[in-house]
């Protein structure tokens, strides 16, 4: 059903967009960091449901309310790049508490370390962009059973993006214990961290006037 040029383009697509940063990377390393590899892999979870919510209703054709309805679509994105903002400034606001300071980070239950992850991801525009605009791109109507391609490269990025940010979160969960042991090191982190957010927030915010398209 799927082309090996289809498999390839998502295959390397999808590569692209996970090892750019951006709000789900950025939440998974600070939540290894602060609470370690479990954590991480936890909130890694809540992230592969956030994506498989995004593939079942861009398969289902309800994702085109996006484009139907253009404000709905700017005010998502808006969304999004508030909460990163929100995050940044968390970081690095004069004296106070970053979010994922590890010297200070309650270590939270499961079921909040999942939902935190979900959250994230389905505030992240550059998931709901991916099964908006990108995969439709390697769809072959000629191949026949549209909403079946959809779901099998839908599961390739998935796949991809996982494995990827399982190995990011294991790397980075190998580094609580030395973030411990060194607060300065805390205070890097939360500068760090605190930067690219609002860097990735700035990003965002240029995008959110864009329209929708497929």
């Amino acid at each position: 059903m799927l082309s090996w040029a289809a498999i390839a383009g998502i295959t390397v697509t999808a590569l692209a967009m996970v090892l750019t940063p951006g709000p789900n990377m950025m939440y998974l390393v600070s939540r290894s960091i602060g609470q370690g590899r479990a954590a991480g892999l936890i909130s890694l979870g809540g992230t592969a449901v956030g994506f498989l919510v995004y593939l079942t209703l861009a398969n289902l054709g309800l994702a085109v309310v996006f484009v139907a309805v253009p404000w709905l679509f700017l005010g998502f994105k808006a969304v999004g790049a508030a909460y990163l903002g929100y995050l940044a400034w968390q970081a690095l606001r004069p004296g106070g508490r970053g979010l994922f300071d590890t010297a200070e980070l309650p270590r939270d239950p499961g079921w909040k370390l999942f939902r935190m992850g979900l959250l994230t991801n389905l505030l992240n525009p550059k998931a709901a962009i991916m099964y908006l605009a990108l995969i439709p791109q390697f769809i072959d109507p000629a191949r026949g059973h549209t909403a079946a391609q959809g779901f099998l490269l839908g599961g390739i990025q998935i796949a991809v993006s996982v494995a990827v940010n399982a190995a990011i979160v294991v790397a980075a969960g190998a580094v609580a214990g030395l973030i411990l042991r060194r607060p300065a090191w805390a205070v890097w982190q939360r500068r760090i961290t605190g930067t690219l957010l609002g860097a990735v927030a700035l990003m965002l915010a240029r995008e959110v006037p864009q329209r929708a398209r497929v």
